[in-house]
């Protein structure tokens, strides 16, 4: 089997337009209880805060999509997916999609796995966010500037995106 690659971005906005993607994200906490946010430079949720994620590659098995989304946002290269605990299935709508072209949202089928990150010394940030911070969870609760499909995972009256 190959290696699975991303599609240039015209087919990613084609594919975008017609379909839902498949994405994982990463519920990240150290020993305090603190979860792990980025602030987002990118379409959709950009000027938010939000977990760590990413899509799932085409041939990309859940496990491998794991490791490389973690090794990529967050610099974590060792990354075991066994003791990445699942939280289940969510869906986020956007109105907007990554180019910014107009009257193409964007749909994510979102699978939710929480991580705890022991020794956070070794996060690096990715192009992708301008920050990363350690929010308690009243804090972002909280926080207008943290995205409400993040809210979701840590408020059980936020249930619009959690897929029964």
């Amino acid at each position: 089997m190959t290696t699975p690659q991303p599609i240039p971005k015209e087919q990613f906005l084609a594919v975008i337009e017609k379909t839902a993607l498949v994405s994982i994200d990463l519920i990240c906490l150290n020993d305090a209880g603190e979860v792990l946010l980025g602030l987002r430079n990118n379409r959709p949720a950009q000027g938010s805060w939000f977990v760590p994620g990413g899509r799932i590659f085409k041939d990309e098995r859940v496990a491998d999509g794991l490791r490389r989304i973690a090794a990529k946002e967050l610099g974590l290269q060792a990354l075991n997916p066994r003791l990445a605990l699942p939280l289940g299935v969510f869906q986020h709508l956007y109105a907007d999609n990554f180019a910014g072209v107009p009257d193409v949202s964007t749909h994510y089928i979102v699978l939710a796995y929480e991580i705890l990150i022991g020794d956070a010394s070794s996060l690096a940030i990715d192009p992708q966010h301008s920050e990363l911070r350690w929010f308690a969870v009243p804090e972002l609760l909280a926080c207008e500037q943290v995205h409400p499909y993040t809210k979701a995972y840590f408020d059980a009256s936020i249930d619009v995106t959690r897929v029964p």
